[in-house]
């Protein structure tokens, strides 16, 4: 019998690849960049701004002056990252789409985390854009996540909804089915041959 973490190795690798990858590129950013700081990467499109976020993901409620608003956010942020790791350990590990996806998300939620522990806010330095529209500035651990979240949608649409199951089909009214047919010849042959014996 295989050891029920065995086959999960390849999801652990993931969700740490995730981690360092994170922390690597904020050490980059925070080393190599002033605080708000932007440098083209695609002219028009695409370029790294160091930015702090004391908010959630992607800078929801990062200007809410809200009492230990870091504290609370890596409360949440742990109880979220407990439950998602509970889920997949429930999970076959031969799930390899939401299995995939969950590590994506663990990894993320777990980068980030650190960085709440460890500075206070999350460092965000993807500031994509078209024009005058920014999207809000990002990090690799929320590009982790957000990935994992489609392969969750995709996982969910590809599943055979019940309804769409294939059913047998019913008998139209006054047709006979064929075990019908043999339950009714069954007494009509034991009262033929009664009759043939008492001739």
């Amino acid at each position: 019998m295989t050891p029920a973490g065995s086959g999960r190795t390849v999801y652990v690798a993931i969700a740490t690849l995730v981690v360092v990858l994170d922390q690597i590129t904020k050490v980059l950013v925070d080393r190599f960049m002033s605080l708000h700081e932007s440098r083209i990467i695609v002219d028009g499109f695409l370029r790294l701004t160091y930015v702090r976020n004391r908010g959630a993901a992607f800078g929801i409620l990062s200007d809410a002056d809200l009492p230990y608003q870091s504290l609370l956010f890596a409360v949440v942020s742990l109880a979220a990252l407990g439950a998602i790791a509970a889920y997949a350990w429930r999970l076959p590990a031969r799930s390899r789409l939401p299995q995939t996806a969950l590590a994506l998300i663990m990894g993320g939620a777990l980068g980030n985390l650190m960085d709440r522990a460890r500075l206070g806010h999350v460092i965000d330095f993807v500031d994509a854009y078209w024009g005058a529209h920014h999207w809000p500035a990002f990090n690799v651990a929320d590009s982790a996540i957000s990935v994992g979240v489609v392969l969750l949608v995709l996982d969910i649409l590809r599943q055979p909804r019940a309804a769409e199951s294939p059913q047998l089909p019913r008998p139209e009214p006054g047709t006979e089915t064929p075990e019908r047919d043999a339950g009714e010849a069954g007494p009509r042959e034991v009262a033929t041959s009664s009759a043939g014996r008492s001739e």
